[in-house]
Formats: structure tokens, C-alpha cells, sequence
């Protein structure tokens, strides 16, 4: 038997184990007695330590972490909700800056998966596709002082959570509600690469029931490697009336980003090797913050100096797309979401949430001249209204959209029973457009001439409106000792494409509406816990499906007559350990992951027809195995002034299949690393003041499929001190003061891939040493 039937017999068995649960089940009354347990519940304590419940997931039948408030709280302030997931077992985090602000910069690996391949949730509203162009990323709806815990299912998020994205792994987002006494917080922090943040929450307290918090932040600063700035304005409240057996919580979030972009490089132009025409190298390579003058026809180039190369055209030189201002990003979220949960009887408890997203903005992307007359001259006889390029090219891209649903889920609790049945329904629907303009004088710096198109390129909306059901059985037996988990989801999703998606269209005066339909009624999840003293013995199986990653790129960039791919699918098999003792706890799990029909896109023929097209097609398997391992250790010696946390991840990702002429199979995933650490040491010596020290490695990882290409591993060190926790001035509370320094030993890396097929990849090298000083209290 070869390795992978070993694999698969493993996997099959696993299942079988988890199925015949099912006969348990139906037997739970005849199991329920058992003789009670005598241990009691001991947790590790201490100021950045979590209880064992939400450190290692006690009770989970899957591999299921969290992040608590007061770890949240000791990051860097303005740190996105999205970077903070670095600090869970399995999680390949990287930002293209310390705090993880800039959108396209972030990438994140897990298993098998990629970010798109994530679901996200806060409270009960599912966050949709997390696109960075059109989608809700999570890291847009949170501010870390708001947010009670961020809990993570790296393998198999349990069947009530509701998303079409994810392939088993959910984070969920659990806000901090109203406070029942009035109060407030408020930080001030400054930082590196003249960082500002402010940040202000007010609870008025409960009265007659009724409770409310709004709070507001701002983020401005410089980027950490060339001109620009970021800046993020952000607004969160909520209103709640509770009452004996329930609660309605109205909450509503506000967005308002902008930045300038930086630009991803290869490894000649990191290294200095690619003869860069303005000098440029190493990690602060960047877009110029000046403009070079128009030199004669011909001439010769030089940093400050671009020949013409188009008579009578001054910015004809396509090296005019270096100027940084025409790469700008700005986006305005808005989410309102209504939530009543009550108890109908004594036994069955019914939560319901509906939710409205109204989203809209643009980015801007340079073209070269030569670029855009050749797309001029394609269109000019066939598109009304169309003028000759003047010089470089002002690449206007805008969206908006509204997405809202409804997600239910309702709790019967029936003798050894507890079963969860629930709905979801989402509507989503979104505009895009791109469009290239002349600017004044086609100078770089010249304002936007909106009224002369120079080439269209896009003008189409999409939908998907998407079904979610779910069934859900815990069985608690021998005493609670012995939780099976069976259940299982049905997702259906409805998927369509109208307008212009691409300049083929315009030219071909064609407006193709598209459709396309995922679904699958029968997604099974088991899982099982068992308790025998202070350990948890755990294990679960699931399937998962998802809406094809980048839908809208899917079916914009083909002609109608490509045919539309299958969605992604994924079985996830886990089995694990916890124990939980006086001064340890600690989890341990094995995982295999499989998913099938990934996409990928790749020039073949059309169906129908002999023209090669580039389209994305499914092109076979992937498989991941491994391990993870997260704990906490606070031993007596040290008098419990100091204490340990780490979490250490071993990943295989590898290919199952070639396609067209690429031999991969075999070959690992990029971007993938084998191995990541995460750990740190937190001192106590007095009341009131904390001092940590922690330690990121990630293994070498591949950047392309041939795995011709690697980028080393690295190391990174940060730290933090904490004075004044506890103390308190006046009206004021816990007047503290906090110092953060992120990459303190100044690491030089490249973090952000841009994967290729066969050629060398881009990147985005990894952030600076950054330091941040903050001020914060509560009253």
C-alpha cells in the first residue's frame, strides 16, 4: 500500500469512526447515567492569559482558538482584527505594514486554504467574500477595543456559522455590547512613519432595560516606504433592549478609508539587479514622489530625466506610471444589522438577524500612452464618444453595491439533546466599472479629465444570492463526559454577470448576462469530544463547498461561451488533545484536508470552437496534513511572575494534479510554509506593570507552481510594556501607558507573495522596525 492509499484508508476509517456516532445518538438516553465527575475545573491565570475555554477551545469538537480582549488590547492600537489572526496556531499571516492597514497587502494561509477561502463573521452577520475590490473584509467592520474575543476554527467552522466563502475555516468576531454601568474609554497613541490614532467609546449604562455605546476612531499616517499616506475614519454603535428571556441589539458600523499604494517588486528589483532606470532597491523600493522631466525624442533616460517616444506626446513614456499618485485606493463601508433573541420556552431559544451593507469607491491605476492608443484605436470607430490619449492615462476603477440578509437559528434543548436547526438567505448585489481618461496636458500631476474617454474597459453588475440551511444535533453522554456533533448544512448559491465585463464586449456591442448555480443539500459535519479527567480526547469530520473564488473575474475575462467552473470543495478530517492543568494547558491536533475542483486560469480552446481563450477552469486537487499545537505555561518557580504561550504548526500542502502542460502535481503549494512558530514570554514583576517579548518564524516558502523559486524564512521579534493597569486618577480608571515595537531587531524580509505559475513571483517586502507610544483610560 502506497502512501497516499495509506492517506486515504486513514481518512476513510476516521470517517466511519465519526458516522457511527450516529447509532450513539439514537441510544443517548440509555448512556446518560454515569457516575459524576470529581475534577474540578483549573485554569492558568494571569493578566495576557486566557482561561482554557477560549485558549485551547475545551469542549470543541474541532480544532477551535481564540484571541481574548485583553490579547487584542495589548497589540499595537489601530492593529486590523485580520493581522491579529498571526497569533493563532496554523495562521500564515502577512501585512505589507505593522499594523496590517493596507488592504492589498495582506495575505493569509491556513492548511489548505487562502484567504478567500475563509469565512467571516461578526456577531451573526456573515461578512460575505472578502475581495478586497467589492467584497467586506473583516478588517473594515472592527476596531479592537469593540471586540470581546476573536475565535477561529482553522479546519472546520461548525455548521450554524453561515458563509459561502469559507472551505472549512471560520473566524467569528464576538463584539463587547453595552456596558450595564455608564462609562467610556479613551486612547491616543503615535507612532512611527508619524502614526496618529485616536480612539473613543461612551456606554451609557442600562436604564429600564435599554443600553447603547457609540464609539469612533482615527488612523492617519505616512507609508512606511515611499510618499503617500493612509488614513481610516471609523464609527461603531449599538443600541439594546433586554428584557427577562431575551434582548434587540441594533448595531451599525462605519468605514471611511483612503491610501496611496506601494508597489510589489521581484527579486532583481529587490536586490538591485534589474538595473532599476531610477536606482531603486531593496525593501524601501517605491514610487517616485517626483516627477521626471520630458527630455528630447530618442534621448537618453535618466531618474530625473524621460525621453519622449511619442512625437509631440511630453508624457508619452510609459516609466510616467511610477508617479505615486496615480495609485490611490478609497472605500466607504456602512452596515446596520438587527438582532432579537429570546427564549420561546424554557427548552427552545430563537436568535434572528437581519443585516444591510451599503458599500462604494474607487482606485485609481496608471497606463502608458502607447497602451491606451492601441485600446483607443480598437474602440474608436465602434464606442460614441471616445478622444485621442494625451499622455500617461488616469485608470478610473469604481464599485458599489448593497448586500443584506436574514440569518436565524433556533436552540431546542431535549433531555441528552441540544439540537440547532437555522436558515440563512443573503442577497448581494454589485456595480463595477473601469474606464480610462485623458488628464490635463496628459501630465502626471494634471487634473482628471472625466469628460474624455479615452477606452472602456468595464460597466457590469453581478448577484448572488445564496441560501444557507442547517441541522445540528449535540448528543452530551456519560454524564457530559462523552458530545457527539452531528449535523449537517445545505448551501445553495444563485450567481449572475450582466453588461460590459471586459473591452471585448464593447467592441463586439454585446451585453451577455451569465448565470451560474453552486449547490449541495447534504454537507455533513460529526464530531466528537470526550473528557476523561483534566483531557479532552476530540475529533470531526466535515465537507465544505464555496463559491468559486474571484466569481466576477471568473466570468468577466472570458467570452460567454467559456464555460463556467465547478465550485471548490473540501473534506476535513481532524483528531486531537487537550489537557488543562494547574500551571499548563495546551492543545494538540493531526488535520488532512483535501479540496477539490480548484481553479486556476490557463489558455485552451473554447468549447465549440478552435480560438484559444485564457480562462479559469478546475484543474484537480489539493491536499494538506499536519499538525498544530498552542499552549500556555505558567510555571511555579518564577513565583507566577512569569509565564509562556506558543503555538508551533507543521503544513504539507501539495498539488494532486498537473494541467495543461504544467507538471505540478506533487509539487507544494506557494506561499505555504512547512513550519510556524509563534511564541512569547509575558513578565509580572508588580501589580500594574507587564512586559512582553515575543518571537514569529515562518519557514522558507515556495513562490511559484514548479516550485523553481523560493523566498527564505525569517524571524521576527516584538515586544511591549504595559505600566499602570489597575491604576487609577480621579474619575479616571486603569490610566495606562503602553509602548509596542514591532520587527525590533529591524529583520530585512520579504513577506506579501504574489504566486506565478512558472515565472518569477512579486512581492512585498516586510515592514521596518516600528515603534508606537500609547495613552489610554477608562472612566
Amino acid at each position: 500500500m502506497n502512501y497516499g492509499e495509506g492517506r486515504a484508508r486513514a481518512a476513510r476509517l476516521l470517517k466511519l469512526a465519526l458516522v457511527s456516532g450516529t447509532a450513539l445518538a439514537i441510544a443517548g438516553p440509555a448512556w446518560a447515567q454515569s457516575a459524576p465527575s470529581d475534577v474540578e475545573e483549573l485554569v492558568v491565570t494571569g493578566a495576557r492569559l486566557s482561561e482554557a475555554t477560549v485558549a485551547i477551545g475545551t469542549d470543541e469538537p474541532t480544532a477551535t482558538v481564540s484571541i481574548t480582549s485583553d490579547a487584542l488590547l495589548s497589540a499595537p492600537a489601530g492593529i486590523t482584527g485580520l493581522k491579529m489572526l498571526e497569533s493563532l496556531p496554523g495562521f500564515n499571516v502577512q501585512a505589507n505594514d505593522a499594523l496590517g492597514m493596507y488592504e492589498f497587502g495582506n495575505s493569509v494561509s491556513v492548511r489548505a486554504f487562502n484567504f478567500q477561502q475563509i469565512g467571516f463573521l461578526l456577531d451573526d452577520i456573515p461578512m460575505g467574500r472578502s475581495d478586497q475590490f467589492g467584497g467586506s473584509p473583516i478588517y473594515r467592520y472592527v476596531d479592537n477595543e469593540n471586540l470581546a474575543r476573536v475565535t477561529a476554527s482553522s479546519g472546520a467552522g461548525d455548521v450554524s456559522l453561515a458563509s459561502y466563502a469559507s472551505l472549512g475555516p471560520i473566524v467569528s468576531y464576538i463584539g463587547r455590547g453595552p456596558a450595564e454601568t455608564f462609562g467610556g474609554r479613551i486612547s491616543f497613541s503615535r507612532g512611527s512613519d508619524e502614526l496618529l490614532r485616536a480612539f473613543g467609546r461612551i456606554d451609557t449604562g442600562e436604564h429600564n432595560g435599554f443600553s447603547a455605546f457609540v464609539s469612533a476612531s482615527t488612523v492617519s499616517g505616512e507609508l512606511w516606504r515611499g510618499p503617500g499616506t493612509i488614513d481610516r475614519d471609523h464609527y461603531e454603535g449599538q443600541v439594546r433592549y433586554r428584557w427577562g428571556a431575551g434582548s434587540l441589539t441594533f448595531q451599525t458600523v462605519h468605514n471611511k478609508y483612503f491610501d496611496y499604494d506601494s508597489p510589489s517588486l521581484n527579486k532583481a528589483q529587490y536586490l538591485g539587479t534589474a538595473g532599476d532606470l531610477f536606482g531603486r532597491s531593496g525593501r524601501d523600493f517605491a514610487y517616485l514622489g517626483y516627477i521626471p522631466t520630458p527630455g528630447a525624442l530618442g534621448s537618453t533616460a535618466s531618474a530625473t530625466s524621460l525621453p519622449i517616444t511619442a512625437a509631440g506626446v511630453p508624457y508619452s513614456n510609459a516609466a510616467y506610471n511610477q508617479y505615486y499618485k496615480f495609485a490611490i485606493n478609497s472605500r466607504e463601508d456602512h452596515l446596520y444589522g438587527l438582532t432579537l433573541k429570546t427564549a420561546l420556552t424554557d427548552a427552545i431559544d430563537l436568535s434572528v438577524t437581519g443585516y444591510f451593507e451599503d458599500k462604494e469607491g474607487y482606485g485609481v491605476s496608471p497606463e502608458a500612452y502607447s497602451t491606451s492608443l492601441a485600446s483607443h484605436n480598437a474602440q474608436r470607430l465602434i464606442v460614441a464618444g471616445l478622444t485621442a490619449p494625451r499622455g500617461i492615462q488616469y485608470g478610473l476603477s469604481t464599485i458599489d453595491g448593497t448586500r443584506k440578509g436574514v440569518n436565524s437559528n433556533l436552540v431546542w434543548r431535549w433531555g441528552v439533546h441540544t439540537i440547532q436547526a437555522g436558515a440563512w438567505y443573503e442577497d448581494d448585489d454589485y456595480h463595477r466599472t473601469q474606464q480610462r481618461y485623458n488628464v490635463e496636458n496628459g501630465h502626471p500631476d494634471g487634473a482628471p479629465l472625466l469628460n474624455e474617454p479615452v477606452h472602456l474597459q468595464r460597466n457590469f453588475e453581478s448577484t448572488r444570492k445564496t441560501t444557507q440551511v442547517f441541522l445540528k444535533d449535540t448528543v452530551s453522554l456519560l454524564d457530559d463526559r462523552l458530545k457527539l456533533d452531528l449535523g449537517f448544512k445545505g448551501l445553495d448559491i444563485d450567481y449572475a454577470i450582466e453588461g460590459y465585463r471586459n473591452p471585448a464586449d464593447f467592441i463586439n456591442r454585446r451585453q451577455p448576462r451569465i448565470t451560474a448555480n453552486w449547490k449541495d443539500y447534504f454537507l455533513p459535519q460529526v464530531g466528537a469530544v470526550w473528557s476523561f479527567g483534566r483531557e479532552q480526547v476530540f475529533a470531526s469530520y466535515s465537507e465544505n463547498l464555496a463559491l468559486p473564488r474571484g466569481a466576477d473575474d471568473i466570468f468577466a475575462l472570458a467570452s460567454p461561451a467559456a464555460p463556467g467552473p465547478d465550485a471548490e470543495r473540501a473534506k476535513n478530517y481532524e483528531i486531537g488533545l487537550r489537557t488543562n492543568r494547574p500551571t499548563f494547558n495546551a492543545s494538540l491536533v493531526a488535520y488532512f484536508t483535501r479540496f477539490a475542483n480548484r481553479l486556476q486560469s490557463f489558455a485552451s480552446p473554447v468549447p465549440g470552437s478552435t480560438t484559444t481563450e485564457t480562462f479559469f477552469q478546475n484543474v484537480g486537487a489539493v491536499e494538506a496534513h499536519g499538525a498544530e499545537f498552542s499552549g500556555q505555561w505558567k510555571p511555579e518557580a518564577f513565583g507566577g511572575k512569569v509565564y509562556f504561550n506558543s503555538n508551533l504548526s507543521y503544513n504539507v500542502s501539495e498539488f494532486q494534479d498537473d494541467f495543461a502542460t504544467f507538471r505540478i502535481a506533487g509539487n507544494r503549494v506557494p506561499d505555504f510554509p512547512k513550519w510556524v512558530f509563534q511564541g512569547g514570554v509575558t513578565f509580572e514583576p508588580t501589580a500594574g506593570a507587564i512586559f512582553n517579548l515575543s518571537a514569529r518564524t515562518i519557514s522558507k516558502r515556495y513562490t511559484n507552481f514548479l516550485n523553481t523559486e523560493t523566498t527564505g524564512g525569517y524571524t521576527i521579534l516584538a515586544a511591549y510594556v504595559d505600566l499602570g493597569d489597575g491604576v487609577d486618577w480621579g474619575h479616571l480608571k486603569n490610566v495606562k501607558a503602553r509602548i509596542n515595537v514591532d520587527n525590533l531587531l529591524d529583520k530585512d524580509y520579504l513577506g506579501t507573495i504574489s504566486t506565478t505559475i512558472n515565472t518569477p513571483a512579486t512581492f512585498r517586502p516586510g515592514p521596518r522596525r516600528t515603534v508606537q507610544f500609547t495613552l489610554s483610560t477608562e472612566f
